[in-house]
């Protein structure tokens, strides 16, 4: 019974291991090739559960999601004679998995087999454009074109290059230097135009402040004169009205004022007798006379 029991157990764990051996599952983003005893049998493509022949069969598994293929940097010479450095790189899927295997087995050969012709395809397209549509204007059209040269010989080895692009176009060192400094001279005699029309502004806008400064000077120094010659008339007349009303007062107001302007603190000196009639206004404050007395001199 026990013998049997092991027999059993033996024989369950042999069938489960041929199961375990015979079955292989793809993946969605995947694609098999079914090898028998190394050669070629069968491409699975669609993703699920499948089966195999234990010990005879064996799996290769491929990518269907896109790739990146990068080359290294390399110097083209444009139609018009210009040097440019491009940094481009590539997008391809395989296709044929079969194809593929055959001619390059595994992804890190891919590099060797098109990277030659991916730069021998850029130096054949973009040496044929000139520099400014390798920048700008026709670079798409350009990598079209590229890709289309590199999948006639991708395709021989069950590839498809999805899209070519271009990382950088920069120009040789040696160049960048001249480049760079005709670029800062272009932006210094831009820079030096704007200060010039800047200072014209300025010198303008200065030009008319000091103009409607001048304007508002002289019309506010006629205003002034007029309303001083106003107050003038104005006081003349009061002084006349005083003196026709009271000449003695009118007499005594005009020697005050000329004793504030003849007797000042600090700076006046005088040599008179204190008799004179300048002085009569200290001595007899009604003397009795209506007409001022101004000093000599």
């Amino acid at each position: 019974m026990r013998t049997f029991l092991a027999t059993l157990v033996v024989l369950f764990a042999l069938a489960a291991a041929a199961v375990y051996g015979s079955a292989f599952i793809v993946h969605q983003n995947e694609q098999a090739l079914v090898l028998e005893f190394g050669k070629p049998k069968r491409v699975v493509t669609k993703p699920g559960l499948n089966w195999k022949l234990p010990l005879v069969e064996t799996v290769d598994i491929f990518e269907k999601r896109i790739l990146d293929l990068d080359t290294q940097p390399l110097e083209v010479i444009a139609s018009d004679q210009k040097r440019v450095v491009v940094d481009a790189f590539a997008r391809y899927r395989i296709t044929d998995a079969l194809k593929f295997y055959q001619n390059l087995r595994y992804e890190e050969n891919v590099g060797s087999r098109l990277g030659p012709v991916l730069e021998s395809a850029l130096r054949r397209v973009l040496g044929a454009a000139p520099f400014g549509d390798i920048l700008r204007e026709k670079r798409e059209e350009l990598m079209k074109r590229i890709a289309h040269q590199v999948n006639d010989e991708a395709a021989k080895v069950g590839i498809e290059v999805v899209d070519v692009r271009i990382k950088r176009a920069d120009l040789p060192e040696q160049n960048q230097k001249s480049v760079f400094d005709r670029m800062r001279a272009e932006r210094e005699r831009e820079a030096a135009e704007f200060r010039a029309q800047g200072a014209a502004e300025a010198n303008r806008i200065r030009a008319t402040a000091d103009r409607e400064a001048t304007v508002i000077k002289a019309e506010a120094t006629r205003k002034g004169e007029t309303l001083r010659g106003e107050g003038d008339a104005e006081r003349n007349r009061i002084f006349a009205d005083a003196f026709g009303r009271d000449s003695e007062f009118f007499g005594f107001y005009r020697s005050m004022q000329a004793y504030e302007q003849a007797i000042k603190a600090g700076d006046t000196r005088l040599v008179l007798s204190p008799d004179s009639p300048f002085f009569k206004y200290f001595t007899d404050p009604a003397p009795g006379a209506g007409t001022p007395v101004e000093p000599k001199p």
